[in-house]
């Protein structure tokens, strides 16, 4: 049974991802309610409303199709309009900032809440529609559920003026940004989270174990904890894997390996488990959003945008989190009862922070306050406390290359003399 609810609950974990998910809901919901609101026209609650509260119910058929018709077609009109505002918002977002963001635009729940709204609301009005008998007597009217077809489109009005104040923030680049900073601390606060109570468990040395390749290729995305650390404890067996999380892997290339040899039942389980996608989130890889602000940064600099005021918030936000990924190890562990059953590999930070530098140098090194801004920000992170000594030894390598960089780009002497300056602050 708790095998079953796993399942379950990795299904419904990957579907809810999906742009269409709640939309969906939305609508089923809307038509669920048109064909209860035919059940209680039948059972007279129009017949009921018209005897004691006459002004709340349209008795009207052609006064009902009328106004029912408007709805819909106003309806339709307003969600056409809607999301041609959202392709905008992501062909400006593309233009501007970095085409890597538009998966995170796109999944924003607030816009498929809405997309959701006017869906259900305009299903509810089309079944309705149907049921009405214009030729009929008084009774055969749905009057009330015409009123609240009325309302639910007064309510798709509301929410398109809240739809304008979204869009209106979600273009801005310090919404973005900070949107992206948030999803990366929960991930990053999450794992730190998992890692203190894994940390004081061993894992055996893998070398010899038996590897396993994949059968897709693919980002690889995430895989369930639940299922994996499940199928660990049945077939008494470790597990380590190979790839680190948002790596594109091919088919063929080694995934996994398992301390005890599996037969092709057991393989085909745990492929089941592993999650490979064509997009990545910041939700799934808090690498990403390393990479998303490092792109911002570089498009802000670029000669077609030339934006520093925006490369400086986004090295505000890389620092924050850089000082959380410091507290963290290179590898975390996954347990059950006092034993850690699977080790997942992550980008080690040297890599991480060579990466990310090595585009930001490209793009800033010759502009004097984006280099002394970063330079703040190896002063910053070399008087926090980290997990390892070597994360101090790499950002003191890092910032001697960024120096050496802007050397070479600048020939004010007053410039210099601020990167002197800067050399002795970072004591380099």
């Amino acid at each position: 049974m708790k095998f079953l609810y796993i399942r379950f609950f990795t299904f419904y974990q990957n579907i809810k991802s999906k742009i269409a998910f709640y939309p969906s809901l939305f609508a089923m919901s809307g038509v669920l309610f048109a064909f209860i609101m035919m059940y209680m026209e039948n059972r007279g609650v129009s017949r009921y409303l018209i005897d004691n509260i006459p002004i709340l119910v349209v008795n009207n058929g052609d006064t009902a199709l009328t106004i029912l018709s408007a709805c819909i077609t106003g309806l339709i009109s307003m969600m056409v309009f809607s999301f041609s505002m959202v392709m905008v918002l992501l062909n400006q977002a593309s233009t501007n900032y970095s085409p890597r963001l538009l998966p995170g635009l796109i999944s924003d729940r607030k816009h498929q809440f809405i997309l959701g709204i006017y869906l259900s609301s305009i299903l509810y009005c089309i079944f309705i529609l149907f049921s009405i008998q214009p030729t009929g007597d008084k009774y055969q009217v749905p009057g009330f559920s015409v009123l609240l077809g009325i309302l639910f489109t007064v309510v798709c009005i509301y929410a398109f003026i809240y739809f304008i104040h979204t869009i209106s923030q979600s273009i801005q680049i310090t919404y973005i940004l900070e949107k992206i900073f948030n999803s990366a601390r929960n991930t990053l606060e999450r794992l730190l989270e998992s890692e203190k109570e894994n940390s004081k468990f061993s894992f055996p040395d893998s070398k010899d174990w038996h590897k396993y390749e994949t059968e897709k290729n693919g980002y690889f995305q995430n895989f369930s904890q639940e299922n994996l650390l499940e199928f660990c404890k049945q077939n008494d067996t470790l597990i380590e894997i190979i790839p680190v999380k948002g790596i594109f892997v091919l088919q063929g290339i080694p995934i996994f390996k398992s301390e005890k040899e599996l037969d092709e039942e057991s393989l085909k389980q745990i492929h089941k488990y592993i999650h490979f996608s064509r997009a990545e989130l910041v939700s799934d890889n808090y690498v990403l959003a390393f990479k998303q602000i490092t792109e911002v940064i570089a498009k802000a600099m670029s000669p077609g945008i030339n934006d520093p005021g925006t490369a400086l918030n986004a090295i505000d936000y890389l620092t924050e989190l850089f000082q959380l990924r410091m507290l963290k190890s290179d590898e975390s562990y996954i347990s059950e009862e006092n034993k850690a059953y699977i080790k997942v590999r992550t980008v080690n930070f040297e890599e991480l922070l060579y990466n990310v530098m090595a585009s930001i140098r490209t793009y800033c090194k010759h502009d004097i306050v984006v280099v002394q801004k970063l330079c703040i920000m190896f002063y910053y992170l070399q008087s926090q406390k980290a997990v390892k000594e070597d994360y101090h030894k790499c950002l003191k390598e890092e910032a001697e290359r960024l120096i050496e960089d802007a050397e070479s780009m600048l020939e004010n002497r007053k410039d210099l003399s601020i990167l002197e300056h800067l050399k002795k602050k970072l004591e380099l």
